[in-house]
């Protein structure tokens, strides 16, 4: 029993468009670096903001950080990816909702809901794992020591 294996097929020509398959592979790797790294840009910067915002001693402060870990948690990730596709346009300003959902190209549309989606669901593991630990624990509970180092 032998493999024989057909390397020279990403050097073909793609039946839809001007390019070849190896072509598709670079640019789904390009789409893919682009929206890890936004994606990552944005969970770090709101991350960080809720994360500070869940340590403040003002209460009304810690209850946003709080409210904003509270309301995505639990939520599925297809659930954000349609809320965000479909939803959100539709509580936008009309002018913005309708440019959106009409004018701009469907691939950037996919992207920015893409990016929004996964750049505000990992902060909430880190809001949650920095806030302080009076706020983790029920009340009348005993945490040991060593979980507040």
């Amino acid at each position: 029993m032998s493999i024989d294996w057909n390397w020279g097929i990403f050097l073909q020509q793609a039946p839809f468009g001007n390019t070849t398959y190896l072509g598709w592979l670079w640019s789904g790797f390009q789409i893919t670096v682009a929206l890890s790294i936004s994606a990552w840009i944005i969970a770090f910067l709101v991350g960080s903001l809720f994360g500070i915002l869940r340590t403040v001693p003002n209460r009304f402060l810690s209850g946003i950080g709080t409210c904003y870990v509270e309301l995505f948690r639990n939520v599925p990730l297809i659930v954000q990816f349609f809320t965000w596709y479909l939803v959100v346009p539709e509580f936008l300003p009309e002018n913005i909702g309708m440019w959106f959902k009409s004018e701009l190209d469907p691939n950037i549309q996919f992207f920015v809901s893409s990016m929004l989606c996964l750049g505000l669901l990992p902060p909430l593991a880190s809001a949650s794992r920095y806030a302080p630990p009076s706020s983790r624990c029920r009340a009348g509970r005993r945490t040991p020591a060593w979980r507040w180092a």
